[in-house]
C-alpha cells in the first residue's frame, strides 16, 4: 500500500530560482542559503521518494482573479514550467501521477473537502523552486509530482485549521491508494514577508522560529491561529504559512527532525526550511 514517510517545508522565493538559472548560486549573496540545502539534496536522494505532493500557490499564472479556486489538484500527466513574464524557468517539465492523483481527488472530495480537478495547468517558482532545492538542476525530475494549489493571494483563504485537516484527509486517501508507493509531502510558501505598503521588506525572525517550533511540537495547536496572527506577525505573505499545515496534518503525531534551516535574507524575505520524518504517534 501506498504511505507517507516524510514532510519536507521550505520557502519558494522567486529569486532563488532565478539565482539558480543564472549560475549566482555560488555568490556570497546566496551562496550560504543554498549551503543550507546541502543535508536536503543527500537525504532526498537516498530517500528515494516514488511522488511528491507539492503544496503551493499560485501566483497567477495558472489561476487569476477571475478563478480562485481554495484547493486545486492537478491530475494531468505533465505540467510544465510557467512563464512568469521572464520566460518558463529552464527546468523539466514536471511530470504527474494521475492515478494516485484521480484517487485523491476522489477520496479528498467524498471526505467533503471541495477539491477543484485540473487537467491542464503550468507550474510557477511556488512549485519548481522547492524541486531545485531538494533535487538541484537534473535533466528529468526524479519522481513523479502532484500539484496542490492552495488559495493565499485572495482573501479568504483556508484556515490553518482547515488545513491540518486537509492533511490528514491527504494521509487517508493515500493509505488507501492499492499501489506500493513511497510518497513525501512537501508544504511551500513563507516565512515572514510583506512585498508592499508601509511594511514591506518586514522580516520577523522570532515569530518564524517560533512557527517552526509549534508546526514541530504542537501542530494542532499552530493550527488553531487565526488569519490576522500570521498577517500581524509575519507580513501579508506570511499566511502562505498555513500551507506547511497541510504537509505536517499528513504526518504521524509524533516527529523526527532530519534537518531544520533558516536563513535571512534571500531577496526581501526570511527562508524557513524543515524536513521531517514520522516517528510514530
Amino acid at each position: 500500500m501506498a504511505g507517507i514517510t516524510a514532510g519536507v517545508a521550505t520557502s519558494h522565493v522567486p529569486a532563488i530560482g532565478a539565482a539558480l538559472d543564472n549560475g549566482k548560486a555560488g555568490d556570497p549573496y546566496w551562496a550560504p542559503l543554498f549551503a543550507g540545502y546541502e543535508v536536503s539534496k543527500r537525504w532526498i536522494a537516498e530517500a528515494k521518494p516514488d511522488v511528491v505532493i507539492l503544496v503551493y500557490n499560485d501566483h497567477a499564472s495558472a489561476f487569476s482573479l477571475e478563478l480562485i479556486p481554495t484547493f486545486a489538484i492537478g491530475c494531468a500527466e505533465q505540467f510544465a514550467p510557467a512563464d512568469e513574464g521572464w520566460g518558463p524557468r529552464p527546468v523539466p517539465a514536471v511530470q504527474g501521477h494521475p492515478q494516485l492523483a484521480w484517487h485523491l481527488a476522489e477520496k479528498l472530495i467524498l471526505d467533503e473537502f471541495d477539491m477543484t480537478i485540473v487537467n491542464a495547468m503550468d507550474v510557477d517558482h511556488g512549485l519548481t523552486v522547492p524541486l531545485s532545492l531538494m533535487f538541484g538542476q537534473p535533466a528529468e525530475w526524479p519522481c513523479k509530482v502532484i500539484p496542490l494549489a492552495v488559495n493565499v493571494v485572495q482573501y479568504p483563504p483556508p484556515t490553518g485549521h482547515r488545513c491540518w485537516k486537509l492533511g490528514q484527509a491527504i494521509r487517508r486517501a493515500v493509505e488507501s491508494f492499492p499501489e506500493d508507493l513511497k510518497v513525501v509531502v512537501f508544504g511551500t510558501g513563507g516565512m515572514s514577508h510583506q512585498l508592499q505598503g508601509p511594511r514591506a521588506g518586514l522580516i520577523n525572525a522570532e515569530f518564524d522560529n517560533a512557527f517552526m517550533d509549534r508546526l514541530i511540537g504542537d501542530p494542532e495547536g499552530q493550527a488553531a491561529a487565526p488569519h490576522i496572527d500570521y498577517v500581524r506577525e509575519a507580513g501579508s505573505e506570511g499566511i502562505e504559512l498555513v500551507m506547511w499545515l497541510i504537509m505536517r496534518g499528513a504526518l504521524d503525531e509524533r516527529v523526527r527532525v532530519v534537518h531544520r534551516f533558516y536563513h535571512v535574507p534571500a531577496s526581501n524575505t526570511a527562508v524557513g526550511h524543515l524536513i521531517l520524518e514520522n516517528a510514530g504517534s
